[in-house]
């Protein structure tokens, strides 16, 4: 018999709170993210000024992510989540004041990222700690479909948003969801081991070189924990890249605008993302990871392929010939076939995060968890760093149709890749 796994989970307390303060704080980040996205448009009329933005936020992770989770994990997590929350509650206020400043933009920014450097490597890490391992699974699809719901409400949100409140009300709003999460952290119970102080640095082993090194033995041994971290990554780096191209896509390619392609594309891209996290968490939890994840890799691969020519389909013979019988309402149009393909890229999505994640919370300590998702950001930073900085231009000067190809042929490419690699390995075995 079946039962409800993501139910059971929920009824964990300790886990319950870590998912409410999850929910305020990946609601304020992803719409700080939108709504920075759309001024940095507004201001500038660029994808490049976009590109910068997301920069912002990357670069951090890139110098700083290695190195603050070797940190946080001689902290304690829970006043990490909570302090980080409060200090970007205080940041994001500032932008009040700086809003019509691209320069200001970037530096608050970037020093909202560098909080955020903290937070993450305790906000993941933390799930194994209140949840036994037989939930684990059913925790990341529930932590998963809280992420990218966010992102819907988010970017959703993001345009009204600023039209009610204005380019300075809507960080008040923000500041006011990142302290609402700094609360609902404060009420998780957890039992610490040893509980340190969150900023007594006396305490810490300073021979960081030695635990980078730790690490990087580490992670040549265990190369599963590297497959998982590298989708991960390759999935974060897809949602950036993706992040800035999509308003020149809405003008360009689908002809709406900026603020109706959250509506068209991130919403079934989530109800994707929950509809893969149900059957994940209940159906599917005892297939292989590796294979999931496969699935997931070519599936979000030949759906990016896709989004630059849904306008030719929509005027194929074929297709106008089913709308000449069907009521004009419900006539295929290229919105049609977005919807579609953001649904297939979300629930391709939630193959990928879920078993990844939950590869690396079995395979790791609490102890190094924390290092292990601070590499994760690194990661991030590192490999995004020039797509970021490419895409934006690229699509300026060569167009959005030929970016989003080019990045669903390298997409498929690493999912072809990824096969081979794992049939040699089991033909060796």
């Amino acid at each position: 018999m079946n039962d409800n796994r993501i139910l059971k989970t929920l009824a964990i307390r300790p886990f319950l709170f870590l998912i409410l303060a999850e929910i305020f704080s990946q609601f304020a980040t992803n719409m700080l993210n939108f709504v920075l996205i759309i001024i940095a448009f507004t201001l500038t009329n660029s994808s490049t000024a976009v590109s910068g933005v997301i920069l912002s936020f990357t670069i951090p992770a890139l110098l700083f992510g290695l190195l603050a989770g070797a940190y946080v994990d001689k902290w304690n997590k829970k006043k990490v989540l909570y302090a980080a929350n409060f200090i970007r509650a205080i940041l994001v206020f500032l932008l009040i004041f700086a809003h019509s400043n691209l320069i200001l933009i970037y530096i608050l920014c970037f020093a909202i990222s560098l909080v955020s450097q903290f937070f993450i490597p305790a906000e993941t890490p933390m799930i194994p700690v209140v949840v036994k391992k037989n939930l684990l699974f059913s925790a990341n699809a529930i932590f998963g479909m809280i992420i990218y719901a966010s992102i819907f409400i988010a970017y959703a949100l993001s345009g009204p948003l600023l039209l009610i409140f204005g380019n300075t009300g809507i960080f008040i709003v923000l500041s006011l969801a990142f302290l609402l999460a700094a609360l609902f952290a404060s009420l998780i119970k957890i039992q610490v081991k040893s509980p340190r102080k969150l900023m007594d640095l006396t305490r810490l082993d300073m021979n960081l070189f030695d635990e980078l090194k730790q690490i990087i033995s580490f992670f040549r041994k265990a190369r599963i924990i590297y497959n998982a971290l590298f989708l991960l990554s390759l999935a974060q780096i897809l949602v950036l890249v993706l992040a800035v191209i999509g308003p020149g896509y809405a003008e360009q390619v689908l002809g709406i605008q900026i603020e109706q392609f959250p509506v068209f594309f991130v919403t079934p891209a989530v109800i994707g993302t929950a509809v893969g996290a149900i059957l994940l968490s209940n159906y599917l939890h005892r297939h292989p990871k590796q294979h999931l994840t496969r699935i997931g890799l070519f599936l979000i691969g030949f759906a990016i392929l896709a989004l630059p020519y849904i306008s030719k389909i929509e005027s194929r013979d074929f297709v106008q010939t089913i709308n000449s019988y069907l009521p004009h309402a419900f006539a295929i149009s290229i919105l049609h076939m977005l919807v579609i393909l953001a649904f297939i890229m979300g629930l391709a999505n939630s193959f990928i995060f879920v078993p990844s994640n939950t590869t690396l919370q079995e395979e790791t300590s609490d102890e190094f968890r924390g290092k292990v998702y601070g590499v994760l950001n690194t990661m991030v930073g590192f490999f995004s760093l020039l797509p970021i900085i490419l895409v934006g231009g690229l699509a300026d000067l060569i167009g959005i149709k030929s970016v989003i190809t080019g990045i669903g042929v390298i997409v498929i490419i690493i999912g072809v890749v990824n096969y081979i690699v794992s049939r040699k390995k089991l033909m060796i075995a």
